[in-house]
């Protein structure tokens, strides 16, 4: 990056009323540097010195978050890795605040060059990555270019506000005939000049005929609307493409001019090509007593860009507000479904031979069961959990997700399945897979608001990457219906986070990302392919479920029951919640464990320490104290290797790291905390190591 010169005059120069030749002085540009590694911030600083740039150094994120509410950064750089908050949350953070939720944010970081780590910092709000050991010329050029445009953008600035001062004068001197003429004339000289850059367009009006025709003084208003100049002269024009919602409060808006000489409006504008366009929309009334009547003055200004970068922060800020609730209360909630199903079984081994009672706990398992997948869902939509791929039968999965669809999209949509059988089973997350064939479904259904027909197709089809080790076929779902369909310049489009083609208010335009994000989390493809008024395509294709997904899993757990037996074995329970622990120790004696039990990590390793025969070690992952779930398994496995640990949670977030332990998430039934342990007794002699 080249030093930082001053923006110098140009030929363009605004002429402001009084004061002309008025040029544009920039000030020192600011950037922000938050790094814990002093050296890394005075290599940096060194980078970047500049007279004309103003480095700002801090060693924290809190300190980060400080300085964005003193002053306005042209750039941040952020490091990833940085204690008490990382880069991740401080850029979220930072980009909440209004003042600072468009200054682009750099990560620098020495490590997390994998997707995962990158497209998790381009959702937290990155614009670009900087890997460690910086390099002098790659930093300095991508620093520039963001110095470039915020200067540029403070010129626009400038510009508009003076622009708008030259308006304003130039309303005040129209009436100053022969001897204003020629200051006139330059004045409208320079304002094309700045309003040829501009998304501006001026214009007048006569008060009280505002509905029938206006004048605009700027070729701009054919580059804004698609109309030219001549086409406002025709009566009617400006009111019938303004939005019907907003239409009464315009013009309750403009006969208020008349009192008070001004009113700023904004509202949506149809323009030529049908595109809603938002428009700010300045009115002054000219009172000069010279004039032979009263004239309104107008400068028009789209504002479209703005609105929509303030919806998207709108929508992320729902979204967000989404996955804080749900994961403050998921905790809680499955340790409460925990309870609930726990002393359900424990009473349904009670009854005996009383087949109506036993439908009936049944019944309430399953109700129980289904509260928590719809916690489960809550938190997949709010990206706040990880899958839980697990094998899965399209053959009894499908047909009832017809059913479901029949009675969810109403008697106009007609649903047909087409599916070749037999099929291989697919390693997919159940819930998240019918969440996402749900979502295209509705979709479908809105397409076709006079009713049509939905047509889901299931085939075995070859991945088809070319490759030589291209020999697992994939499972692909189609989904097709004959709705209104959409134009080819939208299909590139249809899987970006916000983009939607329905009203406002009647779409958020996460649906399409959701599917797209989570056929990628689970090794799969989306493609789509519509026609304009013949229907939408969409096909996902998902990876099948493998001889070596088979190995470690429904084997162990379903054929090795027989040989696998509780009887002599301890198992120790460290959990927190009284209750949950009571329910849990109550079920594993059931099995004919031998019970001891812990409130707490610490407690766990006083009574390892004092006698360490146990089988097993099944502990929560979240729970007071300095030593959480996780710290407490790899201190077993590091000195009690002969100890198996199993996990357990009613709430883990998407990443946190198990540390390669084997988890059961809260709420589960006996029988699936049964056939986890019997898969890590049988499976391996000695207890799994970290993966």
């Amino acid at each position: 990056m080249t030093r930082a010169s001053p923006i110098e005059p140009t030929s363009d120069e605004v002429a402001v009323a009084g004061r002309p030749n008025a040029s544009f002085v920039p000030s020192r540009t600011k950037i922000l540097v938050a790094d814990d590694d002093r050296r890394n911030l005075l290599a940096v600083s060194e980078i970047l010195d500049d007279p004309m740039l103003e480095v700002v150094l801090v060693e924290s994120g809190e300190d980060a978050l400080r300085q964005t509410l003193l002053a306005d950064f042209a750039l941040i750089l952020l490091d990833v890795q940085m204690p008490r908050m990382d880069g991740y949350e401080a850029a979220t953070l930072i980009r909440s605040r209004p003042r600072s939720s468009r200054v682009p944010i750099l990560f620098l970081t020495a490590f997390n060059k994998d997707d995962a780590h990158v497209f998790q910092g381009y959702s937290a709000g990155a614009v670009d990555y900087v890997f460690k050991p910086i390099q002098p010329l790659i930093l300095k050029s991508k620093v520039e270019i963001f110095v470039d445009l915020y200067r540029k953008t403070e010129e626009i600035k400038q510009k508009a506000a003076a622009e708008k001062e030259l308006l304003l004068e130039n309303l005040r001197v129209r009436g100053e005939k022969l001897e204003a003429e020629r200051a006139l004339r330059r004045r409208d000289e320079h304002q094309a000049a700045v309003l040829r850059g501009l998304p501006i367009a001026l214009y007048t009006a006569v008060p009280g005929q505002f509905d029938r025709s206006l004048h605009f003084t700027s070729d701009n208003i054919e580059r804004i609307t698609g109309f030219s100049r001549e086409a406002f002269s025709q009566p009617g024009l400006w009111q019938s493409r303004v939005n019907a919602d907003d239409l009464q409060r315009v013009r309750s808006e403009l006969n208020r001019a008349s009192q008070t000489g001004s009113v700023t409006l904004e509202y949506r504008w149809r323009t030529a090509d049908g595109v809603e366009r938002h428009i700010l929309d300045q009115v002054v009334l000219n009172r000069d007593a010279t004039a032979e009547a009263p004239e309104i003055f107008g400068m028009w200004f789209d504002v479209t860009e703005r609105k929509e970068l303030e919806l998207n922060v709108h929508h992320a800020s729902k979204l967000e507000a989404v996955g804080r609730l749900t994961g403050g209360i998921a905790h809680d909630f499955n340790n409460m479904l925990s309870i609930v199903i726990g002393n359900l079984e424990l009473v349904q081994r009670t009854l005996g031979d009383n087949p109506k009672a036993h439908r009936r706990l049944q019944s309430a398992i399953m109700g129980a069961q289904r509260c928590a997948e719809l916690t489960s869902r809550l938190l997949a939509f709010s990206r706040r959990s990880p899958l839980q791929a697990t094998e899965l039968d399209l053959c009894v999965f499908m047909p009832e997700l017809v059913k479901l669809l029949q009675r969810t999209l109403g008697e106009r949509i007609s649903v047909r399945l087409d599916m070749a059988e037999p099929l291989p089973p697919v390693r997919v997350d159940a819930s998240q897979l019918e969440a996402a064939l749900i979502n295209l479904a509705v979709n479908a259904r809105d397409a076709m608001p006079e009713g049509g027909e939905l047509v889901l197709k299931v085939a075995v089809v070859n991945s088809g990457s070319g490759s030589p080790d291209d020999t697992a076929d994939r499972i692909q779902i189609t989904v097709s219906d004959t709705g209104t369909g959409m134009e080819p310049a939208l299909l590139g489009r249809v899987f970006e986070p916000f983009f939607t083609t329905k009203e406002v208010g009647k779409g958020t335009g996460l649906g399409l990302s959701m599917v797209y994000g989570f056929a990628q989390q689970s090794g799969g493809e989306i493609t789509i392919d519509s026609t304009l008024g013949q229907g939408t395509t969409i096909k996902l294709s998902l990876p099948v479920f493998t001889d070596e997904d088979s190995s470690t899993t429904a084997t162990a757990e379903h054929d090795c029951t027989d040989r696998f037996s509780a009887a002599g074995k301890t198992i120790l329970v460290v959990e927190d919640e009284a209750d949950v622990r009571q329910v849990t120790t109550a079920t594993l004696q059931s099995l004919g464990f031998h019970i001891r039990e812990a409130r707490s990590g610490d407690d766990a390793l006083e009574m390892l320490e004092a006698d360490p025969t146990a089988t097993f070690l099944f502990t929560d992952v979240n729970m007071p104290g300095r030593v959480s779930g996780i710290d407490l398994g790899s201190i077993v496995r590091q000195r009690w290797p002969q100890i198996r640990v199993l996990l357990t949670s009613a709430y883990i977030g998407e990443d946190r790291d198990l540390d390669g332990f084997e988890i059961l998430l809260k709420p589960f039934r006996a029988s699936d905390l049964a056939a986890k342990l019997q898969k890590m007794f049988l499976t391996d002699e000695e207890p799994p190591g970290k993966s």
